[in-house]
């Protein structure tokens, strides 16, 4: 189950509840800018506890149609990966 910002707010509405919800709403859009700019830049974005976004480059490749077997030329592209936090994988991991 995916978290989306809806219920993301909701939750720091319940933990938060002396902040005003347009507030929350335009802390939660800030942050999420900044981590996406700072990916298209081309920097990484590190959340303490948590993890670190990067982006990373795909180099040009000769790939392969798998329903007819035909060779496809796919372009250089950009993704973004993540690797969580020593913290964050012990959480998830039960090993408090």
């Amino acid at each position: 189950m995916a978290i989306v910002k809806s219920k993301l707010l909701k939750q720091l509405q319940k933990s938060y509840p002396n902040f005003l919800k347009k507030d929350l709403e335009k802390m939660v859009s800030v942050i999420l800018n900044e981590i996406k700019l700072a990916l298209k830049r081309g920097d990484r974005c590190e959340l303490r506890n948590f993890g670190i976004f990067y982006p990373k480059t795909q180099r040009a490749r000769i790939s392969r149609n798998p329903a007819t077997g035909e060779k496809i030329n796919t372009p250089e592209k950009r993704t973004i990966n993540f690797k969580m936090s020593k913290e964050m994988f012990k959480k998830l991991n039960n090993d408090e």
